[in-house]
Order: C-alpha cells, then sequence, then structure tokens
C-alpha cells in the first residue's frame, strides 16, 4: 500500500466520506485546516444528498481545482483556464470509471447498500486514488504546484 492509499484508508477509518477524503488530503498537503468546508462537503456524501447519484469523488475533484483557480471573492475572477481543467476532469472521470454516478461505479442503490455492502470500500479506493492523482496531474499541466495556492 502506498503512502496516498494509506492516508486515504486513515481517514476512511476516521469517519470521513470519499468527497471529505479527497478534499481533506488537498487541504493536508498545504497543512491547512477547514473544517467548516469538510462539513459542507459531507452532503456529497453517498453521492449527491446521500443518493447514489454523482459520486462524491468527482464532485471533490472540482472543488480542489476550485480552490486553486475558482472565484474566491467579489474582485476576483476565476484564473484562466479553469473551465478547462474542470471539464478535463469530468470527462476524464467518466471516460476512467464509465459514469458518474455512484449506482453505476459500486452498484450502490440505496443508503443501505452502503451500510451492508463492504466491496464498495475497495471501489471506492480505486477511483479515490486514480482521482486525486488526476488533479495533480491537471493542476500541474495548468501551472498550479500543488500544495501551495500562495
Amino acid at each position: 500500500m502506498d503512502d496516498t492509499a494509506f492516508k486515504m484508508f486513515k481517514l476512511f477509518n476516521g469517519g470521513y466520506c470519499c468527497t471529505q477524503i479527497m478534499v481533506k488530503m488537498a487541504l493536508d498537503e498545504e497543512e491547512k485546516e477547514n473544517e467548516d468546508l469538510l462539513r459542507a462537503l459531507n452532503g456529497f456524501c453517498i453521492g449527491i444528498g446521500s443518493t447514489p447519484k454523482i459520486c462524491g469523488v468527482l464532485t471533490a475533484g472540482i472543488a480542489i481545482l476550485g480552490l486553486y483557480a475558482g472565484k474566491g471573492n467579489s474582485i476576483e475572477y476565476p484564473k484562466q483556464g479553469y473551465s478547462s481543467m474542470v471539464d478535463e476532469y469530468t470527462e476524464w472521470f467518466e471516460s476512467e470509471f464509465g459514469g458518474t454516478e455512484c449506482r453505476d461505479l459500486i452498484g450502490v442503490v440505496s443508503v443501505t447498500d452502503w451500510n451492508t455492502n463492504q466491496e464498495y470500500v475497495l471501489k471506492c479506493g480505486n477511483i479515490l486514488i486514480k482521482s486525486y492523482e488526476k488533479v495533480q496531474e491537471i493542476l500541474g499541466n495548468h501551472g498550479f504546484e500543488f500544495g501551495s495556492r500562495e
């Protein structure tokens, strides 16, 4: 198990969902904490609104891209290339995993399934690792240094 997988596994065991794990790992790279952001992302666990629809790993990747290149205040605009980074990630995600919804990616169709079907842990772990690495690659290809937003 590599370092990224081990960190993700520890966060999963700490009760974080996929969405929160992706963003927490990005924040940890910067040695930053943002509990409010992690709380807000809880609504994207098990798919948006706990419906096994849009995967939280997809939304987390978009959120990380937004941390680096999105609009953050009233006098700021998204950085050049932000939309193309989001498009690239979304298109890659759908192509790589064959869809964007939890029910299609891991076979979970209800919160009850999620709580009783442990196969999703391995499937989600694979999706998490590949997606986290892809977000880093996209940021690097667009001139951003992962772990440093200053």
